[in-house]
């Protein structure tokens, strides 16, 4: 009874959320709110100045972090839409001729995960849904649209595992590694899925779906565990559209038809530039160790800013900055892109720092103690089904993956070691997949479908419906990974 109060502010949160259907940041807001005034009162550990500023520096180091990654990301997004580049995608993909299984396949475990795993912020919709509604019978593209998305929860270039594992104490690379595998099943599910609702019947491209997926997860594991969650989403979605590309390319080939060129579309080269950069600072890292040089200290997590993917990112804007400077038809671009850039970061950043003032404040007072002597208290199998509820429920109501991981990771940072690692990758499986299928998400597909409200409310219980699917995969792929464990 005592945990179920301390976690009021959630409940809260929920309510305002579900029920009101209030906006994300006045929810996160009251949230806040009411951890301070219950901290004051009372309810929790005693009230200290020391704690107070301790969860405060957390907060700040969290979201500098964040708002490194999100706030360049955002002006990359700005910048693609203004050249173009995701509808020169859009009309390359209907040029390749390929089948309608491995254009599928090309779509959702290829092209949407990259650009999705490279940007965030639903950016891969901008390509894929003008791309399905040009292939597919309206109510079928926009479905396949939202289970396309929900599979990648590698966005923004895995910023949501590196906070994650900051949140948890956990090392990045070896949570964004076992997420991969708490994820898997659904990878398989949602491309099934989209293969299904297509119409597509023939065992070959099943086949072959099967065969694609055990590439995607393999190189998002390796990548994930090796290089760091950063580059994982990238090279999986890469290495798993040239694949598809390449046996599309061996078939026509072999039907001796037309020999057919694979080109990259030209518009695209920011992505191309981005890729290079990660890539680049990766490996410049691992050489010199030169991320080290620069280090923030808050009074539980640290944060690297030289070895952020923000650095990537604005090494980019600067070459768009230069490229678009040369480009006759951009007439005092750079007050237009910042009212832009504001326009659209202002929302994610408060919400995501309330959220982040909030979990930090619960940790400090020990508002999360009670659910953490649940979960230790729990079977293992038990302790992963409940974290799967918690992080579907928390990726769902914030629509982020980062402001999921924000509310419930702190308290799994508090378990024992044995088992913090795979409760931490199922928490940050379970928000990823269930904040791609959010209300945020659907409202965005809907928009740029324009689409009727009998459509809406059809499209909403789709998503709902993903997001319990999802949840329910990354529990039972939990329960697998415990029996072969342990």
């Amino acid at each position: 009874m005592l945990a179920l109060f301390h976690l009021s502010p959630v409940l809260l949160v929920t309510a305002m959320l579900v029920v009101l259907r209030r906006p994300p940041v006045h929810a996160a807001l009251a949230g806040t709110l009411l951890v301070v005034v219950l901290w004051l009162a009372g309810a929790a550990d005693a009230w200290h100045l020391g704690s107070l500023l301790a969860a405060a520096q957390d907060t700040a180091v969290l979201f500098a972090s964040t708002a490194f990654v999100i706030v360049p990301g955002l002006a990359f997004v700005i910048c693609i839409e203004r050249l173009g580049v995701n509808v020169a995608l859009s009309q390359w993909v209907q040029s390749l001729r390929l089948r309608r299984g491995d254009q599928l396949v090309f779509i959702v475990l290829g092209l949407a995960p990259l650009l999705e795993a490279m940007t965030g912020f639903g950016v891969s919709l901008i390509a894929t849904v003008p791309l399905l509604l040009s292939l597919f019978e309206r109510q079928v593209a926009l479905r396949i649209a939202l289970a396309g998305m929900a599979i990648m929860p590698w966005g923004t270039l895995g910023l949501a595992s590196v906070i994650g594992a900051s949140l948890a104490h956990l090392d990045a690379p070896a949570l964004a590694a076992t997420s991969a595998l708490t994820s898997a099943p659904v990878f398989l599910a949602l491309s099934a899925m989209a293969l299904y609702l297509a119409g597509v019947r023939e065992l070959r491209e099943w086949q072959a779906l099967g065969v694609f997926w055990l590439l995607f997860v393999a190189v998002l594991y390796a990548a994930s565990r090796w290089l760091g969650p950063e580059v994982a989403g990238v090279a999986a979605g890469l290495l798993t559209a040239s694949a598809v590309l390449a046996a599309g390319r061996w078939r026509l080939r072999r039907s001796a038809t037309t020999r057919s060129t694979v080109q990259w579309p030209r518009q695209a080269w920011p992505y191309v530039l981005l890729i290079v950069f990660i890539v680049g600072l990766k490996t410049l890292w691992s050489i010199t160790g030169w991320q080290d040089l620069w280090i923030v200290q808050g009074a539980q997590v640290t944060w690297k800013p030289l070895a952020s993917p923000g650095v990537a990112l604005i090494l980019v804007l600067i070459g768009l900055g230069f490229y678009t400077r040369n480009t006759p038809r951009q007439t005092g671009p750079h007050v237009g892109l910042l009212t832009a850039l504001s326009a659209r970061a202002k929302r994610p950043l408060l919400t995501i720092f309330f959220f982040l003032a909030m979990s930090q404040m619960m940790v400090k007072a020990g508002f999360l103690a009670g659910l953490m002597q649940l979960l230790a208290g729990l079977s293992p199998t038990a302790a992963t089904s409940l974290v799967a509820l918690l992080g579907g429920l928390s990726g769902y109501m914030t629509g982020s993956n980062v402001g999921g991981n924000a509310i419930f990771m702190p308290a799994i940072a508090m378990l024992p070691e044995t088992s913090r690692l795979l409760l931490a990758a199922v928490q940050n499986s379970a928000a990823g997949h269930a904040a791609l299928g959010s209300l945020s998400i659907v409202m965005l597909i809907l928009g740029l479908a324009k689409t009727q409200a009998s459509e809406e409310s059809a499209l909403v219980r789709f998503g709902f419906g993903l997001v319990c699917l999802n949840t329910a995969l990354v529990a039972l792929s939990a329960m697998l990974l415990v029996e072969w464990l342990g």
